[in-house]
């Protein structure tokens, strides 16, 4: 099963390297790796996705709770959650493909940011899910030449946060 683990670690150099080597030394795929500051400049937040059942994704956890750098750790999945990735995705259009392509990229809110005579590159935000679904119906449009996702951001919502605090 699909699940979002969020972790909040010390923003200082090889911290990341750390988790990723968990991950590595144990046989666990991470399907996508997002990392960034919080607004508290010496905490970051990393975001990944990965499968496995839930006897793994709670070793998993147990694992990355005992790393140093690791200040607290969230699987969201299992929790009501707000989730988002970017897609940029370069395609190949003719002249009918190019309007179908328009009305597709409105109807998943999308953008197109640059356009040429026979490309366009499409910005469209969204749960995996969704993302997935737009390449998808997209590929049957146009030829796709390039995808770029920057893998999954998530939150709780309301005023739950992951936070030092939680962990007592």
């Amino acid at each position: 099963m699909r699940h979002i683990i969020s972790i909040l670690l010390q923003n200082e150099a090889g911290a990341l390297a750390r988790v990723a080597g968990m991950f590595s030394a144990r046989g666990y795929n991470i399907e996508s790796l997002t990392v960034a500051p919080t607004h508290d400049p010496t905490v970051s937040r990393l975001t990944l996705v990965t499968s496995g059942s839930d006897a793994v994704i709670e070793q998993i956890i147990k694992q990355s709770r005992k790393l140093v750098d690791v200040v607290e750790v969230a699987d969201l999945t299992g929790r009501e959650h707000l989730e988002c990735e970017l897609l940029l995705i370069k395609l190949e259009v003719n002249g009918k493909s190019a309007k179908q392509v328009v009305e597709l990229v409105r109807r998943y809110r999308g953008f197109i940011i640059d356009e040429s005579d026979q490309t366009r590159t499409v910005q469209v935000t969204g749960t995996g899910l969704e993302v997935n679904d737009f390449i998808k119906e997209v590929a049957s449009l146009a030829r796709i030449l390039e995808v770029v996702r920057s893998g999954v951001a998530a939150v709780e919502p309301g005023h739950a946060v992951l936070a030092a605090e939680q962990a007592a």
